[in-house]
């Protein structure tokens, strides 16, 4: 049972959902990196719940750094952010053995045997992505340095797009203040009508993040099991609802002749580039210098208080189930800062492993 990621940077998530608290043990990490801890409370506040497109838990997020930082820079030992839990309703998780549909609840059982922590999922809650964006902001902030930026839209939910990125360094600029990160305030408005609608309906809605890095080096990865591609779907697939993960063109390439599908290669001021980038800037698991380019799917919130078909796990029994309590109609914004953080980890760590773990400092 293992909740640690990474080989020379590597994450270690605690806590649940309904405990005294959840964070975060990042270790590995250079010395010398500053600590922003005014960068570290604005991206949690990208991740908490706002108005009534989100649940109505209210955590304020008042991180503590335990270890691991002496005068606002990393000392390179174990970097420990504890961040208290506040605004817990454990009495809205009274129905334990009832399997809430989509959700972790009978897995849990199978796999933990009755002592897993079922209040407000636990360890399986999104609660816990807090740390990791404590985390990533470290991360984001010592890529930034490096002149690597990353930027994540929310391009699709509930049927409507946003429009695609443009200018890369502009677009990832723009994004980074934006609560509701969309490209395009036409969208917005009409993603935020359509998130109520299913609120109203007393269901949810999915979406689409697209996200894009620059400023990354041509040859960062391994050719086989540990490509680019692999280690970040590993994590990107470690966040709450993320069902689908596709790389540049991705699933479009079904459909593609070779000859289109490939991305013709040329020099440009002294540089080998590419003339378009349908490989999202990655050949053979390898960065090939170009921005690197992805989108996750993100499954429509699986709590949600229509009746649904169940059972009774602790009783083998069928049964229906009405949920009661706070949660979100969609939850694909708030990811956003989720994705962006544990990218900026795993870019971290790939880099660490080409470079050297000083590299970052």
């Amino acid at each position: 049972m293992k909740n640690t990621f990474g080989s020379s940077v590597s994450i270690t998530l605690y806590g649940e959902s309904h405990g005294p608290s959840v964070g975060v043990i990042l270790d590995g990490i250079a010395p010398g990196i500053e600590v922003d801890e005014e960068f570290i409370a604005h991206q949690l506040t990208l991740r908490r719940p706002a108005d009534d497109l989100s649940t109505g838990r209210q955590e304020p997020d008042p991180f503590v750094i335990e270890s691991g930082v002496y005068r606002g820079k990393t000392t390179g030992t174990p970097l420990c952010i504890r961040i208290p839990n506040t605004s817990q309703h454990s009495d809205d998780y009274a129905f334990y053995g009832k399997a809430r549909p989509g959700h972790a609840d009978y897995t849990a059982y199978a796999k933990y045997h009755a002592f897993e922590d079922p209040r407000g999922g636990g360890h399986f809650s999104g609660r816990i992505t807090a740390g990791l964006v404590a985390a990533g902001a470290i991360a984001l902030s010592a890529l930034k340095k490096k002149g690597i930026l990353i930027g994540t839209h929310l391009s699709r939910c509930a049927g409507v797009d946003d429009r695609a990125f443009g200018d890369l360094k502009r677009d990832i600029e723009a994004l980074s203040d934006k609560v509701f990160p969309v490209l395009d305030s036409a969208s917005e408005d009409a993603m935020k009508s359509a998130i109520l609608s299913a609120r109203e309906d007393r269901d949810s809605v999915g979406g689409i993040l697209e996200t894009a890095v620059l400023g990354l080096p041509a040859g960062v990865g391994e050719p086989w099991f540990d490509t680019v591609e692999g280690v970040l779907s590993h994590l990107l697939f470690s966040i709450p609802a993320v069902k689908g993960v596709e790389f540049g063109d991705g699933f479009g390439f079904a459909d593609l002749r070779g000859s289109v599908a490939n991305d013709p290669f040329r020099m440009e001021q002294g540089s080998v580039v590419t003339s378009k980038n349908s490989n999202g800037g990655i050949n053979g698991g390898i960065t090939n210098g170009m921005p690197l380019l992805f989108r996750c799917v993100i499954k429509p919130t699986p709590s949600i208080f229509r009746e649904q078909q169940t059972v009774d796990f602790t009783d083998g029994t069928d049964c229906d189930f009405t949920l009661s309590g706070r949660h979100d109609p969609c939850i694909a914004h708030r990811a956003r800062v989720v994705v962006d953080s544990v990218v900026a980890l795993g870019l971290c760590d790939l880099l660490a492993q080409r470079y050297g773990t000083d590299w970052l400092s």
